[in-house]
């Protein structure tokens, strides 16, 4: 991989002895990862906001301890850390309050940096859009499957989390707002992300019992990249309390008018309904241009979308076009085009107009199959321009098997580890 910013000769030795540490947790991961039955249906109760809830954002509902993979229910003190899945108070994009659910894990391994232990906030990538998908779900298995359905729910949020226990920050990883609690999950909505991110870390600080001041960063791939690069620039304004020292924001889908079309026809085309479906919970007016513009196997496919997980979809929806999806045969990226209805709408979720409040590590593939490089270089371009500090790294994988989104996960394996070693860097300062 290449970076264009340079990395210190002091990095590559830290990392090397890391991943030797992080290579032994992610393979007792990986031996564990065997079929598991879904969550049982009893805990969700735990999802159901109660009828009044305290609207301060970042306000702790209610938690309740659970095991992390491999512990042993009930055993205090367990590598790597005491996990709590936490419902907390969040806002909609209009300002209201909403209750989301999340991860908080107080690591067992001590921060040996300077002050108080620090706090990273994960943003799981595609994870899907029913409430069976939720990572707070998955966290103690690394998948789950609910015959019911059928579903298939993955959590992949485990390097990222334990990497940072390893090394003694505090992990809180969010559902987003409506997954796992009741309401369609609004994914790529850049506001809404992005308070669930930023509302989390107060959630972290207030549940841990941790100084309002604490450090805080956050982390994320993919959608989660997206999240972890909109809680960034939107901390200055939404919560300029939090003490952000860094964020890592690796493939974000920055401008959702160039990732549509580089998704539709690829493994994971059903991802398009995932945000289809949140723009049109949010926006009515986005609702009746879908509704006129799907034909019947569209508007089938958009409502099973809705309650799938990214387990489902590939093997539902993997190289499909969304030309199938429209009454005209065209794609969804065309009617958005000759929508300014839509066109709008899809600007606001648009990254890149606001500062990061903190210095940030963003990487782009090159040839990214599922999010395109180009837009991910836009954003380091407009972060830049309003005097951001913007470590802008290029992945530089060759094309292998166009549109299967191999290239969208080899840079996410080579990113991982300085992407997180930026985030501990900043920490240690």
């Amino acid at each position: 991989m290449k970076l264009k910013s340079g990395m210190s000769v002091g990095w590559r030795r830290r990392s090397r002895l890391r991943k030797t540490t992080i290579a032994g947790a992610v393979a007792a991961a990986c031996a564990a990862a065997v079929m598991s039955p879904a969550p049982d249906a009893t805990a969700a109760d735990f999802y159901t906001p109660p009828a009044s809830f305290a609207t301060e954002p970042g306000s702790v509902i209610r938690s309740q301890q659970i095991p992390l993979l491999l512990q042993i229910p009930g055993a205090p003190g367990q590598w790597p850390g005491t996990a709590r899945k936490v419902m907390y108070t969040s806002t909609y994009q209009d300002g209201k309050p909403a209750a989301v659910t999340g991860t908080v894990v107080e690591p067992t391994a001590p921060w040996a940096g300077k002050g108080p232990r620090p706090t990273v906030v994960v943003g799981p990538g595609t994870i899907g859009q029913g409430d069976q998908c939720a990572a707070s779900k998955l966290m103690s298995r690394p998948m789950s499957i609910d015959i019911t359905k059928p579903s298939i729910g993955v959590n992949y949020t485990a390097p990222e989390m334990f990497y940072m226990l390893l090394n003694g920050v505090r992990v809180f990883v969010t559902d987003y707002i409506g997954m796992g609690t009741p309401g369609i999950h609004t994914y790529v909505n850049r506001s809404e992300t992005g308070h669930a991110m930023l509302d989390g870390a107060r959630a972290a600080l207030r549940a841990s019992g941790a100084p309002a001041d604490a450090p805080v960063g956050f982390a994320g791939y993919s959608q989660g990249g997206g999240a972890a690069a909109s809680a960034a620039e939107l901390a200055a304004t939404y919560a300029p309390e939090l003490n952000v020292r860094a964020s890592y924001a690796g493939a974000p889908p920055a401008d959702l008018a160039k990732v549509i079309p580089a998704i539709d026809g690829s493994t994971i085309a059903g991802a398009i309904g995932f945000a289809i479906n949140g723009l049109t919970q949010r926006y009515p007016l986005v609702a009746d241009v879908v509704q006129r513009e799907t034909n019947s196997s569209g508007k089938a496919a958009l409502k099973h979308i809705s309650t799938s997980c990214i387990g489902d979809i590939i093997p539902a929806f993997g190289f499909q076009q969304t030309k199938n999806w429209t009454r005209t045969g065209e794609t969804l990226s065309s009617v958005i085009a000759r929508s300014p209805v839509v066109q709008k709408v899809v600007g606001e979720q648009r990254i890149g107009r606001l500062k990061p409040n903190a210095p940030v590590f963003l990487e782009g593939g090159l040839h990214d199959d599922v999010i395109p490089y180009g837009q991910v270089a836009q954003l380091a371009a407009d972060w830049r321009a309003q005097g951001a500090d913007v470590r802008f790294v290029t992945n530089p994988t060759p094309p292998i098997l166009t549109k299967s989104i191999v290239n969208h996960v080899v840079p996410m394996l080579g990113t991982f580890l300085p992407g997180m070693e930026f985030v501990l860097g900043e920490f240690r300062k």
